[in-house]
């Protein structure tokens, strides 16, 4: 056949051989009578192929139009894989090479493209929805089937699902669009390309546009990767259907595929199956426009993003093959999309209440709800006043229950006011410590796709580099620069005047969303923990039973999470003067002045603020110590808590019962523990946090056992492995991370906490560390904790000699890892001191002796990274990459 400008189609071919990753065995060549009744011949990887790796069928010849293979594993159904341009079926090696029991892996190159015939003409948007039709008849598929889809792939796999509703058991995409929001103009570089001598000097006559693609790509693939992207696309010919699929794209409303277009994405609504989206958000392509919009096209979906992925994401997150064969497990579970959570222990307290309750307890109440130092108070019937003319405001306003409402205001009166209104009105708050920075936030803020973002003036101006959707409310009216600059269409102060008098959204039902909080991201990416309304309810009673709160108490709310929960516990509170969001900078004075302010009896502070309190209680005056005199409970968390630490404190805090609970984002408090129960507990392997609150059930799932097995081993005492906890008050889900959610599915209501730990025999839980952080070992699995404690007691305790003391930092702090490959790790310790990097002899004599292991190597580094919310969590996969380097003489 003779193409255009004099150049001849080829016929389709194998892949050459040595592909990294690409089982030659997988290949095959299929012919197909097209619309026109040529016979055309495709490329198809295909895991169910007679002469693929691990095939029970044998001896049929790879380059055949028959349908031999296509019984061999379909006793469950078929994944139909579909790539975009200017890839072709090699994007995809690694799920056929994973292909899950029972499921036929099938991935084609398109007409024109990879491997597959090169056409004469080129081939538009409906015709390459036909070709995927003749093809998979060719091939026998009869159903079930799942589509996969990437790129212009996307609206090929809905056109063929669409085609084919009887056999289509479900749709999962990764980075594509189906249709341009309105607000956009479609992705830059595809309009770029669209530029007629952009896309012949770009897509045909040279590679740059097959070469770019496999830059988008983070971390970048090796070489030899790219080079087999780029094999099927050497020449000026083979890269002329990569330029005709990039001008098939139809932005023209006189397009000759905007019809097709037009006819897949409004009817995609209409596919009422499972769905699985998986994004990854560092796309300069397929931006969070696109996915919202997907979103809204199939509001069943699930969704797992890679925080770190961007346009190719099966070659940035490979682990998307675990989370694509996951969901395919749940397809036919009864647990697929919302698992039932039968017999959840209930708190044995009947005084379950929503947020807004206390307020209306209160409304003709004269005395303080919140208090800042030095910027004001504001009474409960003021309070109650404000949130629900704000509330009502917000209605008017146009918003509506379920819609997302990030808040970047730091802790204050106008926090307290913004958040009960959001409620009020039936919204869901957003909340992401500003400490992840802007990047950080941004890319939390942007995965809760919100819809209103209510600042103060430094987060409205914020809000733009952070790329945050939805409409702007300021707290008060901006200046006109900023109003423009930011966008912003309303302030609170304006919403509470147009609510006074107006009736308020319905209350909110208790299965209805709350709260979307983001984790500190200590542990990764910043992950959104969703709350429904039960379930703050429930963590509200918790919190009130366990620490005795009543309407008598005052807190003083310097750690974050308490900054917000004080009127919803019907309890008046006060922010100290300082960032709540960098807990190190609390002072002595600055913890006894709101002491003093309210007359506090309560205090709630991470460790890091209480360990620059004690580094700065020499300043307090006889006023400040007497304030402080009068607190009868302390709590801090976000940290395992030293005792020492503790015993420090109980002299600053005569009066107070000195507490420290564990839990994480998702579920808070776990467990509970005193000052006097540490003593009781003594030394251990790891840090004791005491046993579980009333209607918290924990569980231990051992480290070499299958996750799934873990249910058997609650209650066993002394087994180490992964803490699980169930409760009433347990989060409902992560936000767009299902693939780690999907993790605990087969146990509806548990939480997998990432903590290693143990129960003893008196069913105290005790914590040795994060399950990425175990140590493999040649002498086996060790968890880091108990090292750490042992050590860091022994060099505060004076155990190492004079000649190496001056090596120690002021604040003895040590952290323990891994250095090496799974199984043959070396145990190195990492002392913040001074010098280094590697220790003294006199130094790591006294590590070694202390450790109760075998110490590999002993380093010093100026500084340990800790977490950026209570700046107390060691990072310890950043310490290990350092020491990696260290040791090889970095």
């Amino acid at each position: 056949m003779t193409g255009r400008s004099g150049q001849r189609a080829a016929g389709a071919c194998l892949p050459p051989a040595g592909l990294p990753g690409l089982n030659p065995s997988w290949s095959r060549l299929v012919d197909v009578v097209d619309a026109e009744g040529i016979t055309r011949t495709f490329h198809v990887l295909d895991s169910g192929h007679p002469n693929a790796a691990g095939s029970d069928a044998a001896g049929s010849d790879a380059t055949g139009s028959d349908a031999a293979g296509s019984d061999s594993a379909s006793a469950i159904g078929t994944l139909l894989c579909v790539h975009g341009n200017p890839t072709w079926s090699y994007l995809w090696r690694r799920m056929v090479a994973a292909a899950p029991p029972g499921w036929r892996v099938i991935a084609p190159d398109h007409l024109g493209m990879g491997y597959s015939e090169k056409l004469d003409k080129p081939r538009t948007l409906a015709e390459r929805v036909e070709d995927l039709s003749r093809l998979t008849a060719a091939l026998g598929v009869t159903g079930p089937v799942v589509t996969l889809a990437h790129d212009w792939g996307g609206i090929l796999s809905l056109g063929w699902a669409l085609r084919h509703r009887k056999q289509l058991r479900a749709v999962a995409l990764t980075n594509t669009a189906v249709h341009q929001p309105a607000d956009s103009r479609g992705p830059v570089l595809i309009r770029l390309a669209h530029v007629p001598w952009i896309n012949s000097l770009a897509c045909h006559l040279t590679p740059l546009f097959v070469r770019a693609t496999t830059s988008l790509t983070w971390p970048r693939p090796g070489r030899d990767v790219r080079d087999a992207f780029a094999a099927p696309y050497g020449t000026a010919a083979a890269r002329l259907p990569v330029s005709e699929f990039v001008a098939d794209i139809p932005f023209a409303a006189d397009h000759p595929s905007r019809r097709a277009l037009d006819a897949i994405s409004d009817h995609i609504a209409e596919l009422d199956v499972p769905a699985l989206l998986v994004w990854g958000p560092r796309d300069p392509v397929f931006q969070e426009q696109h996915l919202r919009d997907l979103r809204d096209r199939l509001p069943q979906a699930v969704i797992h993003r890679f925080e770190a992925a961007s346009h190719l994401l099966p070659e940035d997150a490979p682990e998307y093959v675990d989370v694509v064969s996951r969901w395919l497990a749940t397809l036919d579970s009864p647990t697929a999309d919302k698992p039932e959570m039968p017999g959840l222990w209930k708190h044995p307290s009947t005084e379950l209440f929503g947020p807004l309750a206390a307020l209306e307890a209160r409304a003709d109440s004269q005395l303080i709800a919140v208090s800042e130092v030095g910027g004001g108070s504001i009474s409960w019937s003021d309070l109650h006043a404000r949130v629900r003319d704000t509330g009502a405001g917000m209605t008017a306003a146009g918003m509506r229950p379920g819609d997302r409402v990030a808040l970047l205001i730091p802790p204050s009166i106008d926090l307290t006011v913004a958040l009960y209104a959001v409620w009020s009105a039936g919204a869901v708050i957003v909340v992401a410590d500003k400490g992840l920075g802007l990047a950080g936030m941004g890319r939390a803020l942007r995965s809760a796709s919100v819809d209103y973002v209510v600042a103060d003036t430094a987060g409205l101006l914020a809000s733009r580099p952070m790329r945050l959707p939805g409409i702007r409310i300021a707290v008060r009216p901006p200046s006109r620069a900023v109003s423009q600059l930011a966008g912003v269409t309303e302030s609170l102060m304006d919403l509470a005047a147009r609510g006074k008098g107006l009736a308020g959204a319905e209350p909110s039902n208790d299965n209805d969303e709350a709260a979307v909080l983001f984790t500190s991201g200590a542990t990764g990416p910043a992950k959104g923990v969703v709350y429904r309304h039960h379930q703050v309810r429930a963590q509200l009673a918790m919190i009130k039973a366990a620490y005795g709160l009543t309407g008598d108490d005052k807190i003083v709310a310097a750690f974050a999470p308490f900054a917000l929960y004080g009127p919803a516990l019907g309890i008046s509170s006060v922010v100290p003067d300082t960032d709540v969001t960098k807990p190190a900078s609390l002072t002595a004075a600055a913890l006894a002045d709101a002491a003093a302010n309210i007359g506090a009896t309560v205090v709630f502070a991470s460790p890091a603020a209480l360990r620059n309190v004690l580094a700065t209680k020499n300043e307090l005056t006889a006023e400040q110590r007497s304030a402080l005199g009068q607190v009868r409970l302390l709590m801090s968390a976000g940290a395992p808590v030293p005792a020492e630490l503790l015993e420090s404190l109980s002299a600053m805090l005569p009066a107070a019962s000195l507490h420290t609970p564990y839990g994480m984002t998702e579920a808070l408090p776990v467990t509970d523990i005193s000052l006097e129960q540490i003593r009781q507990a003594g030394a251990g392997d790891g840090v004791c946090v005491g046993q579980a609150l009333p209607g918290v059930q924990v569980a231990i799932a051992p480290l070499e056992a299958d996750p799934d097995s873990a249910m058997k081993f609650a209650g066993s005492a002394e087994v180490t492995g992964e803490v699980w906890v169930r409760a009433e008050h347990v989060k409902d889900r992560y936000d767009t991370r299902w693939g780690v959610e999907a993790l605990a599915l087969p146990h509806p209501g548990w939480h997998r906490t990432g903590d290693v730990g143990f129960l003893d025999h008196d069913e105290r839980l005790w914590i040795q560390g994060r399950i990425e952080h175990v140590i493999s070992s040649p002498h086996g699995l060790i968890t880091p904790v108990g090292i750490e404690v042992r050590v860091e007691e022994a060099l505060r305790s004076g155990a190492p000699t004079e000649v190496c003391l001056h090596e120690l930092s002021t604040d003895v702090l040590v952290a323990v890892v891994g250095v090496g490959p799974a199984g043959t790790q070396a145990l190195v310790v990492v002392v913040a001191g001074k010098g280094g990097p590697l220790a003294s002899m006199a130094l790591t004599d006294a590590v070694r002796k202390a450790a109760g292991v075998t110490v590999d190597a002993v380093l010093v580094r100026k500084s340990l990274p800790v977490d950026i919310r209570h700046n107390s969590k060691i990072d310890r996969v950043a310490v290990a990459a350092w020491a990696t380097n260290a040791l090889a003489g970095g």
